[in-house]
């Protein structure tokens, strides 16, 4: 490490670094988001759908994630609870065009927020394939998953594609900003 990068260190100057939790049901898009939100050089042209976790890192709003990808496969989600300890943040991602299972990704959901480990961390969920014609309106999403009966932490839901990046530079400057004011009350 550098003088200078010592330095904004020590006085906070730096970016922070954090770690996320990136949850939800399988094929819900979780793993293309993230490969969106990497930077040009580091991207894969192919995105394979995780088994067990896949840890990625990218960069946001003054803030380095390593965002851990786990699968969201029913024989899989007994394993998130395990990554939940060490997580600043949580992205939840909900398949907009699957309305069969938001019923499922709602229970999956407040699982998480009744985690001991999960209660005040910034919650972002992110209402992916918007760009696709039989995409349930944002606003529908939130009532299905229950939100407006969430208390007591930063949260927000987001439209998004993953394949064209819609909405993803606004959610990710949002998850900034939160965990940044996160860390900084766990600190003080």
């Amino acid at each position: 490490m550098g003088f200078f990068s010592t330095l904004s260190s020590i006085f906070g100057v730096g970016k922070k670094s954090c770690n996320i939790v990136v949850v939800g049901l399988d094929n819900a898009g979780k793993s293309t988001i993230l490969n969106a939100l990497r930077s040009e050089d580091t991207r894969v042209s192919q995105v394979v759908p995780t088994v067990g976790m896949t840890v990625t890192t990218f960069s946001g709003t003054g803030v380095n994630f390593s965002a851990f990808d786990m699968s969201g496969q029913g024989k899989y989600r007994n394993l998130w609870d395990a990554y939940y300890a060490k997580a600043e943040g949580i992205m939840f991602v909900v398949d907009s065009t699957d309305r069969l299972r938001l019923s499922v990704a709602r229970d999956e959901l407040w699982m998480i927020l009744d985690h001991k480990d999960c209660k005040k961390v910034p919650l972002l969920i992110l209402s992916n394939k918007s760009d696709r014609p039989d995409s349930l309106p944002v606003g529908e999403v939130s009532n299905l998953l229950g939100l407006d009966l969430m208390r007591n932490r930063p949260w927000t839901i987001q439209q998004t594609s993953a394949i064209n990046g819609n909405g993803l530079p606004h959610s990710l400057e949002w998850l900034s900003k939160n965990i940044k004011e996160y860390m900084n009350g766990e600190s003080s």
